[in-house]
């Protein structure tokens, strides 16, 4: 069993930044493929970003150029810097790891950009 728990969303202005963290534990034995999430009232969830387990990455054109995937593999950790935000950018941000073909998901922290 694995378990991914979030952290780093809240409140920001738009132009601001913030940075999640995506925290694995549990049965992780080798580096894994992750990505972020998210998901706004009345819409449904969509892709943010995602790395493989050879840090390759990919990007939603909506976030190209702003957003950041990274990975911390001594962590088991998996970053979404996000710069330049936007209020459409206001959404709950989840994170997940395929680990031995399952796909697991954390519990969501919420993003909201606002002046």
């Amino acid at each position: 069993q694995v378990q991914l728990v979030e952290s780093g969303g809240g409140l920001v202005q738009p132009g601001g930044s913030l940075r999640l963290s995506c925290v694995a534990s549990g049965r992780i034995f080798s580096s894994y493929a992750a990505g972020w999430y998210r998901q706004a009232p009345g819409k449904q969830r969509e892709v943010v970003a995602t790395v493989t387990s050879d840090g390759s990455t990919n990007y939603a054109a909506s976030v190209k150029g702003r957003f950041t995937i990274s990975r911390d593999n001594a962590k088991n950790t998996v970053y979404l810097q996000m710069n330049s935000l936007e209020p459409e950018d206001t959404a709950v941000y989840y994170c997940n790891a395929l680990v031995l073909l399952t796909l697991y998901w954390g519990q969501g922290t919420q993003v909201t950009v606002s002046s």
